[in-house]
């Protein structure tokens, strides 16, 4: 076996109940609730009792992923599997922040409190959205984006699935559009257009909140949404405080970190968090790697299981 990443999920999957399972199995991810709970009071109560509308309010959505992301991260080391790398999409990069150290966790927790908040407010702002378009290659997509105002390319999911930020008033045209390319689109269960200048009042919001952050220097290597690169590296790689910022108003460069990643050895996958969503992602960018996914008691015990068969 090769070098393990864990990847932390970000918005879009969480599910009523969530994370109530590592709760009750793990002592590690308790204490992940526990303190998310010291900080924000009812978080875990939201994450196990909340309905989906609740839980897909922009606030409450990234206090919550992040905490049980956190946890299953937590749940899987103590069981005694590390990762070599980190990454994170979008809102599970600033979850990857405490997980590599370069934050600790309660100021990561407390970052993404903020983060939720502003971003909450800049989605009502205007009203956008977003549209998933699969079966066409990004460069289809980008050319379907430019046909239409205030629509940009957001996250480069995989060889064929590419996300756009756009108004509301669009959404349904650049579906059509698709489907006449013969791809398909899908609107998302979002409240605004996130990783676009739709979200530009959130990044000054940010910077401002960010000026007050002491950052360390990573114990893990975390990838960045932003560079596709490691933290630290690349062109203006080191200012950590404004790669957090950018990210809101920036595309999520996924599969040039998944690609990136395997370029540095990482064979084995494992997304930590709600759902299987960026597992299923990493399977269409390399289907030779292995992507398991983390959310509860019984993919916890398949995963380390895996881990156990291996070392035999």
């Amino acid at each position: 076996m090769g070098k393990i990443a864990f990847v932390f999920s970000g918005q879009g999957a969480q599910t009523t109940g969530m994370g109530k399972d590592l709760y009750e199995c793990s002592p590690a991810a308790k204490a992940v609730f526990d303190m998310a709970d010291s900080i924000r009071p009812g978080t875990s109560k939201q994450c196990f009792e909340a309905d989906k509308e609740t839980l897909s309010q922009t606030a409450n959505t990234q206090p919550c992923v992040f905490a049980v992301d956190l946890a299953a991260a937590a749940a899987v080391v103590e069981k005694g599997v590390k990762p070599d790398y980190v990454a994170g999409f979008s809102l599970g990069e600033i979850v990857g922040l405490g997980f590599s150290g370069i934050l600790s966790y309660e100021e990561a927790f407390k970052l993404v409190c903020k983060r939720g908040e502003l971003m909450d407010k800049s989605a009502n702002e205007k009203n956008s959205t977003m549209v998933a378009v699969v079966k066409l290659p990004p460069e289809k997509v980008e050319e379907i984006a430019s046909r239409f105002e205030e629509t940009y390319p957001v996250n480069y999911n995989g060889p064929a699935q590419t996300v756009v930020a756009t108004l509301e008033e669009n959404a349904e045209k650049i579906i059509e559009a698709a489907k006449a390319e013969k791809g398909k689109g899908v609107k998302l269960a979002v409240s605004g257009g996130f990783h676009s200048p739709f979200m530009s009042s959130a990044a000054e919001g940010l910077g401002k909140y960010l000026e007050n952050v002491e950052f360390s220097e990573p114990e893990i290597p975390l990838y960045s949404n932003v560079t596709a690169l490691p933290y630290g590296k690349g062109e203006n790689g080191e200012d950590f405080k404004k790669l957090v910022q950018s990210q809101v108003v920036n595309p999520v460069q996924w599969q040039k970190t998944v690609e990136n990643l395997i370029a540095e050895g990482v064979d084995t996958f494992i997304e930590v968090g709600v759902g299987k969503t960026l597992t299923g992602m990493i399977k269409k960018i390399n289907g030779d790697v292995k992507a398991v996914y983390v959310q509860d008691k019984e993919t916890l015990m398949s995963t380390i299981e895996l881990f156990e068969t291996a070392d035999k």
